[in-house]
């Protein structure tokens, strides 16, 4: 297994691969700062708990509710169960990425770890396949705002809340990240009483024996009706509830003590989201334990207005407001560190993609551009933009686990105990498993919008290294590199 694993990725790590396009050699371009530049840093500000808040703003807590009725069809009404084994297959990539995040402490989340490891031109277009998931996520939480504001304000023209939400999220991430930070602390918390009081109000409808139910129950976990297979099936969905978690490591740069805190953010935001998901998903099995009852694009308010009424639904749609801004924040935030890196590296015009504001310390272009294309909300389709969202980010996990084995397993040869194997080929290799679930359950739109931008990127590639000529360009080999600015 490892030598076969040696070759594979021995491979990809020479480039050959794409070699096959091409007779010519590779020459490296490793990039350095020129004479008029000045060199410059993001700043280190953030606590662990402050980058724990950013990424459960990604994951927003609430989409446990819309996507509830969904995989309880799927599961057969067990979705704490469905839930149970999507975070087990998360924590296993997040534990990849804490382990590169520990040796590779920069921004550029899996575009910097597969460039290291694999290879440049890998790296670049697991970086450029992750874009597109970064990069569209804000348009699509602007999509959200509007539907959800549309509903409250018919009278309203769409494009009015789109323009407003854009505007709202990319004036904050203007400003220091530690604001980012402390907004999404408060957009998280309103999230999480809002779900408390929801699971106190089921927990008193049940005590009160409006339904013949106990609040303590197997029944939502097993029942004489479970079966592996269908909670499987609602596992797959429910894995793209976690999408963002990874999202954290883009803030390695902006981090005191990066390499003990970034791998254990990475972990604790799976951790923590995962378990909030299940335990507010268990109390909705409980009250809905039949696996038909909620309509599937309406479950939210539906959910709401039977255990509160309308005023708790109305402030739940509120609260599904909050949660699609905090994710928003966080969205553009992470985006604009990936194209700060990228454009660091040379891969963009590090003249726009590389500046840093003087005085807020933030990659403000960076912000300014993330904010026009979320802007294409106005014209875009929702269904097609979260397709090719989950396409990127399952590149991005696959070969996160792929180049922990090429890294330690191989490179180092970390293989002289069963605490090794375990650590650094069994568990990798578990989560490449798990994600090749997931795209065995990828839906045909996301393949064919995901494989047309990564024929995009490829095009990109050509042009950048004249016809595979040169190497993609590299900003040095610090692990914690400077930034140039102009």
């Amino acid at each position: 297994m490892p030598v076969l694993l040696d070759q594979i990725l021995a491979w990809l790590s020479s480039e050959g691969y794409l070699m096959l396009f091409t007779h010519h050699r590779s020459t490296p371009a490793v990039v350095t700062p020129t004479d008029d530049m000045s060199v410059s840093k993001l700043r280190r500000s953030l606590s662990l708990r402050q980058v724990v808040v950013i990424g459960l703003a990604y994951l927003t807590p609430m989409t446990v509710f819309d996507s509830f009725a969904i995989v309880s069809q799927k599961s057969g009404g067990h979705v704490p169960s469905a839930y149970v084994l999507a975070l087990g297959i998360m924590l296993l990539t997040a534990l990849s990425y804490g382990k590169l995040a520990r040796h590779f402490p920069q921004a550029g989340s899996a575009y910097t770890y597969v460039q290291k490891i694999i290879g440049n031109r890998t790296g670049f277009m697991v970086g450029w396949l992750s874009l597109m998931d970064y990069i569209l996520l804000p348009m699509v939480n602007a999509l959200l705002a509007q539907i959800y504001l549309s509903a409250l304000f018919p009278s309203v023209p769409g494009w009015v809340w789109v323009a407003g939400f854009v505007a709202l999220i990319t004036a904050i991430n203007l400003r220091s990240v530690n604001w980012v930070a402390h907004i999404n602390t408060v957009l998280v918390w309103i999230q999480v009483i809002m779900m408390a009081v929801f699971v106190g109000l089921v927990w008193h409808g049940i005590a009160t024996h409006e339904y013949q139910q106990h609040v303590l129950s197997l029944q939502p976990f097993l029942s004489e009706n479970a079966h592996l297979m269908p909670m499987l099936a609602g596992a797959t969905v429910l894995c793209f509830s976690f999408l963002g978690f990874d999202a954290v490591s883009t803030l390695s740069e902006e981090v005191h003590e990066p390499v003990r805190v970034i791998p254990k953010a990475i972990f604790l935001v799976a951790l923590y989201g995962g378990l909030i998901f299940i335990g507010v998903s268990y109390f909705i099995q409980l009250y809905f334990p039949a696996s038909g009852q909620l309509d599937p694009d309406n479950a939210l308010p539906e959910i709401a207005v039977f255990v509160g009424g309308k005023l708790f639904q109305t402030l739940m749609l509120g609260c599904a407001l909050v949660g699609v801004l905090a994710s928003g924040i966080a969205c553009q935030t992470s985006v604009s560190r990936l194209l700060f890196v990228m454009g660091r590296d040379r891969v963009f015009p590090a003249r726009f993609f590389a500046y840093l504001h003087p005085v807020w310390g933030t990659p403000v272009l960076n912000t300014l551009f993330v904010g026009a294309v979320a802007l294409s909300a106005l014209c875009f389709d929702l269904e097609n933009a979260m397709a090719m969202i989950n396409f990127g980010a399952l590149v991005a996990f696959t070969f996160v686990n792929l180049a922990v084995i090429r890294h330690f397993y191989i490179r180092l040869q970390r293989r002289h105990t069963l605490k090794d194997h375990l650590q650094y080929l069994v568990l990798p290799l578990l989560g490449v498993a798990g994600i090749g679930i997931l795209w065995l359950n990828l839906s045909k739109p996301a393949l064919i919008l995901g494989l047309s931008w990564a024929a995009l990127g490829v095009a990109f590639m050509f042009y950048k290294t004249h016809g595979l000529r040169r190497s993609m360009p590299v900003f040095g080999d610090s692990h914690a590199p400077e930034q140039v600015r102009t």
